[in-house]
């Protein structure tokens, strides 16, 4: 697990780690949805009929940099629409980033089960940009948690602080 539940007034917040920012947009995608499900429907996921599909989202973009964290929050609602509207429930997905001169293309091969089947514990209603961040780590860099249960991370690496509306 790359990824801890954070606090943050009335709503709640998730920090993740990776080695890359393809692998950060993993992690914070498994850890929203590790936030949602109950006891039970975490111990019952693997019992479920798996599918494979491929998803994408497209962002436009200002200037010539990614902004991974405004990616992110896309990709993120975009994995929370497919669960409610589409019943369709994100278990593990591996990314491709392709950037090109109308926006970022965001590629997703996803394995996902049917969202029915799901129990789950708390509604996300949206993902914010509050406290949004998305940055690398350089090597001998260190990040020091200002959260009791979030460890530290020492770079080289990326992670993210997210925050959710409940």
């Amino acid at each position: 697990m790359s990824y801890w539940p954070r606090p943050t007034t009335a709503d709640i917040g998730l920090r993740a780690f990776a080695s890359s920012a393809h692998r950060l947009f993993t992690e914070a995608t498994i850890g929203m949805q590790s936030i949602l499900l109950s006891s039970k429907g975490a111990l019952e996921l693997d019992t479920h009929v798996r599918h494979s599909s491929q998803w994408q989202i497209m962002c436009h973009k200002s200037g010539s940099q990614i902004d991974y964290g405004l990616v992110l929050i896309q990709w993120l609602e975009e994995v929370l629409y497919r669960s409610e509207v589409k019943e369709q429930w994100l278990v593990d997905a591996h990314f491709t980033i392709e950037d090109h001169l109308e926006g970022i293309r965001l590629n997703a091969n996803v394995s996902w089960v049917n969202a029915d089947c799901v129990e789950r514990e708390i509604e996300i209603k949206a993902v914010t940009s509050h406290e949004l961040q998305f940055k690398e780590i350089h090597a001998n860099e260190a990040l020091t948690s200002p959260w009791e249960g979030v460890p530290d991370f020492q770079g080289p690496g990326w992670f993210c602080d997210v925050v959710f509306d409940i």
